[in-house]
């Protein structure tokens, strides 16, 4: 491998079927952001019910991109109102065939106004633009066809084997800021597959592929009120998941937020799947191909900023491999490009915020109190403005350093050594996350007696952050509970 070349598309193995084939100027492709947004309730966009708004921001340049409306109590309630109405009266009585079309047409026109999306969520997020066109968007795209197959076979779906699975009724969701808009499909398709309808809250720093989701959903004629969209803060999502009108909620995010969720809705009869933090280990043998592990930490950590909570962002190497390893890895971080999202060249893309970009460098000043060596490649320049942090490389860390035991979310790994698998093992499992982790070895009884040994929810072998809409993700421990994605991500949907 040739550490000197510049970085390719490989770097991103997830490859689906009707991938979109974009053109290199799709940083060109114009996009028609409204100076205001409201919510979309019944079918329809409307203002918001309170006075107060906030800005959605650019994180390339600092700028502010539009004014968006903090939805309120009573917006929240025409929401749900809507929602069950929708429910009650339409989307339920529908036939699993009759939703499933509905799904697929959304499906088909997410594809077809794929190149839009994926500028808008560059713009808006800060991702660099090959990621939402070669990833988030297609990606999307997959998990309403995946589950527009599922609408007429939910009979097969419930592991009771029910005559007649049923639905629970309206499903409040609320995604974070890291995926919009493949969180906002993760969250939709399995509800609208199962006959729910749906009240959704996302983050208030990326709310812009929602509102364009909205319009897509006026295109397909879906009938008013099965999917709601209200934007805001913790307030707002707060209201959604606290409703009493909700059956069912969704969250994705941080530990924090849900344990809080958790106790609102305690004893309250909904039904719940949180997806939360982590802090995976990508663990490399010393019989690994170790160029093929490189590309798979660099993308465990940098791919989308380190804005993953599945990141493999504790890299634990072989005692005997890991000088040379750093080595290839540090030669391999230097041919990154940081810098415009929307440049097709760009790999590492801006921090989403301020005040993320804030967190991250608080957290890099407690590695270097802590005693870390803190490595950013010289060889990698960030622009002059806007929120970007330099990928980052800790040596030098314990096990029970903060930048260890903490979420840090941004382009920074940390790094540290094992002698034998039980070590490593030991290492791995000695943080209170559980969401994923990788394994790194030519010899596939020591992958899957790794693998086996680990507690998280997801274990890539040789690669990582690979997705698809039929395997099922999720953690366990801190990082939550449940299942999105295949088989299991509807039963959380569904009536025992």
């Amino acid at each position: 491998m040739d550490h000197a070349s510049p970085p390719s598309n490989a770097r991103h193995r997830l490859r689906l079927a009707g991938a979109l084939e974009l053109s290199p100027s799709i940083e060109k492709h114009p996009i028609n952001i409204r100076e205001r947004y409201g919510h979309f309730i019944n079918g329809e966009f409307v203002p918001g019910q309170g006075d107060e708004s906030f800005a959605t921001v650019n994180p390339a340049t600092g700028e502010p991109l539009a004014q968006v409306a903090a939805g309120t109590e009573a917006d929240v309630d025409a929401a749900v109102a809507a929602a069950r109405k929708a429910h009650d009266e339409v989307w339920s009585k529908l036939s699993g065939l009759e939703r499933g079309k509905y799904i697929y047409r959304i499906a088909r026109r997410l594809q077809e106004r794929g190149r839009e999306f994926a500028t808008l969520e560059s713009t808006d997020n800060g991702k660099p633009i090959r990621e939402t066109r070669d990833v988030d968007i297609p990606l999307a795209a997959a998990h309403f066809f995946y589950y527009a197959g599922w609408a007429d076979k939910l009979r097969y779906a419930t592991r009771g084997a029910a005559a007649n699975p049923s639905s629970l009724g309206v499903a409040g969701q609320v995604i974070p800021w890291n995926f919009p808009l493949l969180m906002l499909a993760w969250k939709i398709a399995p509800a609208l597959a199962t006959g729910n309808t749906v009240v959704l809250k996302p983050a208030e720093t990326t709310p812009l592929t929602a509102m364009l989701f909205a319009e897509l959903l006026q295109e397909v004629d879906l009938p008013p009120g099965v999917v709601n969209i209200v934007n805001g803060a913790g307030a707002t999502g707060s209201h959604v998941v606290s409703h009493p009108g909700v059956d069912k909620v969704a969250f994705t995010g941080s530990t924090q937020v849900g344990r809080a969720i958790m106790r609102a809705i305690a004893g309250s009869g909904k039904k719940a799947t949180m997806e939360l933090g982590g802090k995976g280990a990508n663990i490399v043998y010393a019989d690994a191909s170790l160029d093929q592990a490189v590309e798979g930490c660099v993308d465990g950590i940098f791919f989308n900023q380190g804005h993953v909570c599945c990141a493999g962002s504790r890299l634990l190497l072989e005692e005997s491999i890991a000088d040379e390893f750093i080595a290839r890895l540090k030669r391999r971080v230097e041919t990154l490009r940081v810098g415009d999202p929307l440049d097709k060249n760009t790999d590492v893309g801006a921090i989403n915020s301020k005040g993320q970009l804030a967190t991250i460098e608080r957290y890099l000043e407690i590695g270097r109190e802590e005693g870390a060596t803190v490595w950013q490649g010289a060889a990698c320049q960030k622009p002059d403005a806007g929120y970007f942090v330099l990928p980052t490389i800790l040596t030098g860390v314990q096990q029970s350093d903060t930048v260890v035991r903490e979420e840090i979310f941004g382009p920074v790994l940390a790094c540290l050594t094992f002698r034998t698998p039980d070590e490593a093992i030991r290492k791995a499992n000695d943080t209170e996350y559980g969401l994923a982790c990788g394994v790194w070895s030519e010899k596939t009884a020591k992958v899957f007696r790794t693998a086996h040994a680990l507690n998280c929810g997801v274990v890539w072998a040789n690669g990582y952050n690979l997705f698809d809409p039929a395997s099922p993700f999720g953690g366990v421990r801190h990082s939550g509970f449940g299942r999105e994605g295949g088989i299991a991500g509807l039963w959380p949907y569904l009536k025992a």
